[in-house]
């Protein structure tokens, strides 16, 4: 049967269009004990490197929270028991000291005033009698054996006047039978875990009943690697940014270092204090914490370049186009996306960034030494 030759045509250009594009062939590469040399070194492209170079100093940057600085901190809890008759002030409100926040109908804080009182009038009469003793002593009427007991009587009285007074006055003052709770500090109050008509006793576990902070001083908390512990120190000081203000960044200092590190986490605990008095800086914002460094000695590469084989890491070092060292290396921390090198290399070294694995492949697998030991004994 003869094909009409348009038909012919368009069969062997759909056979053309069908048929797979040959893959480019990988450059051909051969291992001479811990170096890898390309057969056609023009063939390296695949491969990307970078220089070794001395720290130049940066950035630490590590992620943080503020919370409340607690030495301007005070989280007021019940003394008494008793039932919210009304509440003073609500959350946000500035107070002063000794300004009340909750009135409170607490017939402990009214056994309390009860006690101080007869207390005071058991004291009076207590030294009216001793004055009386005192005369009659004098005048050798009184035994000295009853003037001992009304001295001491006396000297008991006052002194629970003075606890219950002491008692009462821990509990805000004298009143009129109801418990007002008050501010010990000058603040904002930032926290309020109480409504009207609620009971409550003083021995009982949950929050306070108001938190009253000055926002005008906040602490960051930081968790720090061990690798960083060397570059924070108390008193350094160390920059607050935040993703709320792109661009903007406030100072603080470090306060503490903590002395052990968390082992579930491995970090370390540091807190920072950072001024805010315009209370731009919010409570519970999460941050990251900044400490510049100085230049080192040390060498750095990206951390791309350095890959464990075994239990050993390495990179490999251009020593000419196309010929590339298997290099061990000794690895310290690493920041910004470099990592220091301690051992293995000088400044100035090219090292593979990109392409490491493709070269590893062609390395033969380092044997165990359980297996080593079999090999040499036979």
């Amino acid at each position: 049967m003869k094909l009409n030759p348009l038909l012919l045509t368009l069969l062997l250009a759909l056979a053309g269009c069908s048929a797979e594009p040959e893959p480019p062939k990988a450059a051909a590469i051969k291992v001479d004990g811990n170096v890898a040399v390309l057969a056609e070194p023009d063939k390296a492209t695949f491969l990307k490197l970078a220089t070794v170079e001395k720290d130049k100093g940066g950035t630490l940057r590590l992620p943080g929270r503020l919370v409340w600085n607690e030495e301007k901190t005070v989280r007021v809890f019940p003394q008494v028991g008793g039932r919210v008759q009304s509440i003073a002030v609500d959350v946000g409100a500035p107070v002063k000291i000794g300004q009340s926040l909750a009135v409170l109908s607490s017939p402990d804080y009214g056994q309390a005033l009860a006690d101080a009182r007869k207390a005071r009038a058991d004291a009076q009469v207590a030294t009216q009698a001793l004055e009386r003793h005192r005369v009659l002593r004098e005048a050798g009427v009184v035994a000295e054996k009853d003037w001992q007991q009304a001295e001491a009587a006396a000297i008991a009285a006052k002194a629970e006047a003075e606890r219950a007074s002491r008692r009462v006055a821990g509990l805000g003052g004298e009143g009129d039978g109801t418990y007002a709770l008050r501010s010990p500090l000058a603040g904002v109050v930032v926290e309020r875990n109480l409504n009207p008509g609620q009971e409550f006793r003083p021995d009982q576990s949950g929050s306070p009943l108001f938190v009253v902070t000055d926002p005008a001083s906040l602490w960051i908390q930081v968790d720090a690697g061990e690798a960083d512990l060397a570059k924070l120190k108390k008193g350094e000081p160390l920059l607050i940014e935040s993703k709320q203000y792109p661009g903007e960044r406030f100072k603080g200092v470090i306060r503490n270092v903590a002395d052990f590190v968390d082992p579930s986490t491995r970090t370390i605990k540091v807190r920072g204090e950072v001024p805010n008095t315009d209370r731009r800086l919010k409570g519970e914002m999460f941050v990251n914490a900044l400490v510049e460094l100085e230049p080192t000695a040390a060498l750095r590469v990206p951390a791309a370049a350095v890959f464990l084989y075994g239990k050993q890491r390495y990179v490999f070092v251009e020593e000419a186009q196309g010929r590339y060292r298997r290099q061990a290396v000794e690895a310290g921390a690493e920041r910004d996306g470099l990592i220091d090198l301690t051992a293995g290399v000088k400044e100035g070294d090219k090292v593979v960034v990109e392409g490491s694995l493709h070269l590893l492949k062609y390395f033969k697998p380092e044997a165990k030494p359980d297996t080593a030991e079999k090999q040499a004994a036979k």
